[in-house]
Order: structure tokens, then sequence, then C-alpha cells
């Protein structure tokens, strides 16, 4: 096991996730954050089937700093229930593990 993890989530916009992103990269929860501008999620939603376009990020971090980056995501979220999932990094490519840990 790397300690690293990948952290998801999704926000309603561009500017939203990049707003999240830099903010929990500046102080160090997160070593990036890769947004990818536009997905579609359908999902169900208070009984309702939602079709609707969204941005995600998927962040890197060190398993250390898990809880405290899902919290300061919360905090920033303009969702009521926002979409966050933690994964481990079983392998990758260890110079690069090495970055993440040393910039979280």
């Amino acid at each position: 096991m790397s300690n690293v993890y990948i952290v998801y989530t999704t926000t309603p916009n561009e500017e939203e996730a990049a707003t999240i992103a830099r903010t929990v990269v500046d102080e160090r929860l997160a070593a990036c954050g890769n947004i990818l501008p536009q997905v579609r999620s359908i999902y169900r939603w208070q009984g309702v089937i939602e079709d609707e376009p969204e941005s995600a990020i998927v962040f890197k971090t060190q398993a250390g700093r898990v809880d405290a980056l899902i919290h300061r995501i919360k905090t920033l979220h303009s969702y009521d229930v926002p979409d966050i999932v933690a994964v481990p990094i079983e392998r990758g490519h260890g110079p690069y593990l090495d970055w993440v840990r040393a910039n979280t």
C-alpha cells in the first residue's frame, strides 16, 4: 500500500471546482486537484432522476490528510450532500507518490 489516496468530488460548475482545488492545494490538504470541466451526472435526488452537467475534481493526498480534506471540501461545497469519496492507491509510480506525500 502506498499511503496515498485519490479523493473524488463533483461540483455544479468549473468555477466552484477551481475554488475548492486552489484552496485545498494552498492549505496542503492535497498535492493537486485535476478538474474535469464537464461531466454528465445522472442520479436520483429526492425521488427524482436528475440529469445535470457538473465538474469533477480528482485530488491526490496522503492517508493522514484524507479526513481533513473531506471536511474542508464539505465546508467549501455548495451542495447539501456533496459526493466525496476516498480510494487508496495500492500501486503507482514511486517518484510521483513521493511527490504527493512531500506536498501534503
